[in-house]
């Protein structure tokens, strides 16, 4: 819509005289100033569209002036008003002077509708309506030239969220939605790679994907053919306002199913509303633990309202299985409870995703919290087997920098026995002290400790760490604080005056298998 107005009352006032015999005797109205342009886009005939301009005269009569261009010559396009919006279609409101194929013209005035309704510019420029200008009398079903007028027209503005790929690989794409001036939406659903023929029923759906709710409104299916579905929104399926303003505060997600007889296929589906992701991400990775191969990683994804989509994508589940998943307390060397459980991981996809927005006590849990966050998630390998850990990581604070430093424990009292003590420096500044010792005799347990001063010198102890498991060799520990409740950071122990002993049992401390100096001291 668009406001030209002294071109357009010269126009007019050009036109009228000139469609006029010198002999007739009429009397011309005179515009007053005002005017408003509609736009008449093409329809079923390639290059035929336009515009309809509507001119308020000082008799308070209305003229409008269609100039279409494009049309055959000879031609002679019959032209109405219809109520509703074009996508809704409706009765005729209005009928025009057919528009003249040679110019593309047609000038009307008028004061009510065809019904006889007295109608005024304001109602007009304001009306429910949309105009259609078709290929001739003998064909009105086909329409060239087509665009809505007064509360339909769009304003411009716009929200589109994505549909992302589902159970159908490569049908993707996205929903928008354009505000009329009414407040009323205009929703385009445009996909990629509908199988053709195809007939794909799409709806609203109350609460986010992850968490899944019921069909809040429903939309004109998508066509397989073009991939295409436009729907005219002004209420949800219950009868309830929806206004374009109230999209960025749903509580809603959409889906895009197969075909009405396969509902539980969805080909695509997005978040939308404040369920839309704002693409700010946190990712920790996810290690190998009880059994070979499986790791991967849990991303965290920030929607508009705070809350977070957790995807935990892990890679050789075994098929079938299902994987519980949860958020514990303290760092995985220490251990903890539970705050929050995700939706299981499935065996087949490796992959689960869940709503977070609270901790299982219902206190709020925010992605903004998750940074912070004294916690490690752990995957186990199914419901009845929750002692065995499939996959596992430390996240918020507790998560790695990447910084680490390695030091050696040589074999002393033991033939064989030697390996490493290696600090990985935390987010808040603590520290995972990993000790890998080869040839630990099997069921054995190893007590080890940082002694103050060199391994030379000797020493008393300064902290102790999880003893070593003689299976594995393994010792994994949190370092913060010294036994004495000292704290102690990562920083700090590269300039620790100290040393490490590995000790061949908790009965027998007098034989060290395995030594090494750290900090100040290499």
């Amino acid at each position: 819509m668009k406001n030209f107005k002294p071109f357009i009352l010269l126009f007019v006032s050009l036109f009228l005289v000139t469609s006029c015999n010198e002999d007739e005797d009429f009397n011309l109205p005179v515009p007053n100033g005002n005017t408003t342009v509609f736009d008449l886009n093409e329809k079923a005939v390639a290059g035929i569209s336009g515009k309809a301009t509507f001119v308020e005269n000082e008799d308070a009569s209305i003229t409008v002036v269609l100039d279409i261009s494009g049309t055959p010559a000879n031609g002679v396009h019959p032209a109405h008003i219809h109520f509703n919006s074009a996508l809704e279609g409706g009765a005729i409101a209005l009928s025009f002077n057919p528009v003249d194929g040679n110019n593309g013209k047609s000038v009307t005035t008028f004061t009510t509708l065809d019904d006889g309704t007295p109608v005024s510019y304001s109602n007009m420029i304001n009306f429910d309506g949309y105009i259609n200008v078709y290929l001739s009398e003998d064909d009105l079903g086909t329409i060239v030239a087509q665009g809505d007028i007064g509360q339909n027209v769009l304003t411009g503005n716009t929200i589109t969220y994505d549909l992302g790929e589902k159970a159908v690989a490569g049908i993707s794409g996205s929903v928008t939605f354009s505000e009329r001036n009414s407040g009323e939406t205009l929703a385009t659903i445009m996909l990629a790679n509908t199988p053709a023929n195809g007939s794909h029923p799409a709806h609203i759906h109350a609460n986010t994907a992850a968490e899944g709710g019921g069909i809040l409104l429903s939309f004109t299916p998508v066509d397989g053919n073009t991939g295409l579905s436009v729907t005219n929104i002004s209420t949800f399926d219950d009868g309830s306002p929806f206004n374009f303003s109230s999209i960025t505060d749903l509580d809603a997600y959409i889906n895009v199913h197969l075909s009405a007889n396969d509902l539980g296929t969805i080909v695509a589906q997005g978040d939308i509303g404040q369920n839309d992701l704002t693409g700010n991400t946190t990712t920790y990775d996810l290690g190998e633990k009880a059994v070979p191969g499986i790791s991967g990683n849990v991303v965290f994804s920030e929607r508009v309202n705070g809350e977070s989509l957790a995807t935990i994508m892990l890679s050789n589940t075994p098929a079938n299985g299902s994987h519980p998943a949860h958020i514990h307390a303290n760092t995985a060397a220490e251990g903890g409870g539970i705050l929050f459980s995700f939706n299981p991981v499935d065996g087949n996809t490796g992959m689960s995703m869940t709503n977070v927005a609270t901790y299982d006590n219902g206190g709020a849990l925010t992605y903004s919290d998750i940074a912070g966050l004294d916690a490690y998630v752990n995957v186990h390998l199914s419901a009845t087997q929750l002692s065995t850990i499939v996959a596992q990581g430390d996240i918020g604070r507790n998560d790695l920098t990447g910084d680490q430093k390695v030091y050696t424990l040589n074999e002393k009292d033991v033939a064989g026995i030697s390996g490493t003590a290696t600090f990985y420096k935390r987010v808040d500044g603590s520290a995972l002290a990993v000790l890998n010792i080869m040839n630990t005799p099997a069921n054995g347990s190893h007590p080890a400790h940082i002694h103050e001063n060199d391994a030379a010198t000797g020493g008393p102890i300064a902290f102790s760490f999880n003893p070593v498991d003689g299976n594995t060799g393994m010792s994994m520990t949190q370092v913060e604080v010294f036994d004495n409740n000292t704290p102690i950071t990562f920083d700090e122990i590269l300039t620790f005056n100290g040393y490490i002993n590995v000790h061949l049992s908790a009965s027998q401390l007098s034989t060290i298998v395995a030594q090494g100096n750290i900090g100040s001291n290499i």
